[in-house]
């Protein structure tokens, strides 16, 4: 017989091994990941099993992981039956079981482990995907349940573990909305156990502690929303705030209600890393709404190839704005029988283009431009080094924001006084 008093919110989870996967998200000071290093010690004495525990680095688990583990050990008084290794870092069990310790940084070490049944990842996040699909194929046992835990502070929704276990854009897959999780506090879908805390669940924690994450909102808001919400979002400082996603029937009605809307194409080239994008896109001038509407977004392709796929432009005679500094490829597509002319560039060009593309009070996108909402919608400034933005870098080379400056070549959001443009 166990006493031990936990906080009443992670009651229910110290007990439930109902599903394969269990995902903990929470602020700091939630004490999730007290909570699932009790619950591995609690199974690991019910039952014979190895886990695995595995963070990014190997030798973070030192003052992490094995010391909360062993901390829990010495509190429970099992000491004297639990046994707490430190070389190499290991916790074996008097009934056979055992817990040991993997960072990613060596996986060639991973490939000796056999029977592991439980895998915990803590701070899974800084875990690479690829590391999450290789213990994925490592957590295997001839007869035991298999479960993996993974905990973590949340981070920026273009992390792989909210894309696999919440929504992602790009593959229009959704398996739970995080909202619904901060609400319900717990949910259980897809064979996951889904758990979200804060600090206020933590009833041992100081009330200092707590007023230092409430003062966060102040001077740091993405902080605040990481350390004391403990909610998924966007980290730093947003690009395009006005961005939003609609579905296309509802995109394609709001563009057929413009009078006189302003129609433009534009694209940016790209082979092996970068990518031809092409967008095209109407105005509202009068209301200063830029609607994007139909994407096409490839690499690896030669000009060939992609004149061929791209040929309803050259039926239809529409006006392409591409990338001038490459005038070879756009005198290869203008013999194709391509109307393409080259965006106007300058010294200062890319922070203009993207003050200009920022003075729209709405940038509304149709959701089947799937890499158009996956560049632009979280997009973020680039900071230097005393973390100031760099106003035209950005957090990654956002193709389809490209497309955007080049198709808007010659516009002015603030100064044209509405109707088409001519060339």
């Amino acid at each position: 017989m166990i006493e031990k008093e936990v906080n009443p919110h992670f009651e229910d989870f110290l007990f439930d091994w109902s599903t394969k996967f269990q995902f903990l998200v929470g602020g700091y000071g939630s004490s999730k990941s007290y909570h699932v290093a009790l619950k591995l010690i609690l199974k690991l004495l019910s039952e014979k099993r190895t886990a695995l525990v595995v963070r990014e680095v190997y030798d973070t688990h030192r003052d992490s992981t094995f010391s909360l583990l062993e901390e829990i050990v010495i509190d429970l008084e099992l000491d004297h039956k639990i046994k707490c290794m430190t070389s190499p870092m290991q916790l074996r069990f008097p009934n056979g079981s055992k817990i040991i310790f993997k960072g990613m940084d060596k996986p060639a070490k991973l490939k000796s482990i056999n029977n592991v049944s439980i895998v915990w990842i803590e701070e899974c996040s800084e875990v690479k995907y690829a590391g999450f699909k290789e213990l994925l194929g490592r957590l295997r046992h001839p007869t035991l349940d298999l479960h993996m835990l993974l905990s973590t502070n949340p981070v920026g929704e273009d992390n792989w573990s909210f894309k696999h276990f919440f929504k992602d854009d790009q593959n229009r897959r959704i398996v739970l909305d995080d909202n619904e999780l901060y609400e319900k506090r717990t949910v259980i879908t897809n064979d996951t156990y889904y758990h979200h805390s804060t600090a206020d669940d933590n009833l041992f924690l100081p009330e200092s502690y707590i007023k230092q994450l409430d003062e966060m909102e102040d001077y740091d808001p993405d902080l605040h929303r990481i350390a004391r919400k403990g909610r998924f979002g966007v980290n730093g400082i947003r690009v395009l705030p006005q961005f939003e996603d609609w579905p296309r029937e509802r995109v394609m009605e709001a563009i057929g209600t413009i009078r006189d809307p302003i129609e433009r194409v534009g694209m940016d080239f790209g082979f092996e890393d970068s990518y031809n994008a092409i967008v095209r896109m109407a105005v509202d001038h009068k209301q200063k709404i830029l609607y994007i509407y139909w994407q096409y977004y490839k690499n690896k392709m030669t000009d060939d190839h992609t004149a061929v796929e791209i040929d309803e432009f050259r039926q239809s005679e529409e006006l392409i704005i591409a990338d001038s500094a490459e005038p070879k490829t756009i005198q290869y597509f203008k013999q194709k029988g391509f109307r393409m002319k080259g965006a106007k560039k300058f010294q200062g060009s890319r922070l203009a283009n993207t003050k200009k593309v920022k003075r729209f009070k709405k940038i509304i996108c149709s959701s089947d431009c799937v890499d158009v909402v996956r560049e632009l919608k979280y997009l973020t400034y680039k900071l230097d080094k005393n973390g100031h933005i760099i106003p035209d870098e950005f957090s990654i080379d956002p193709h389809t924001f490209s497309a955007i400056w080049y198709g808007l070549d010659g516009y002015e959001v603030s100064d044209l006084k509405g109707g088409s443009i001519s060339f």
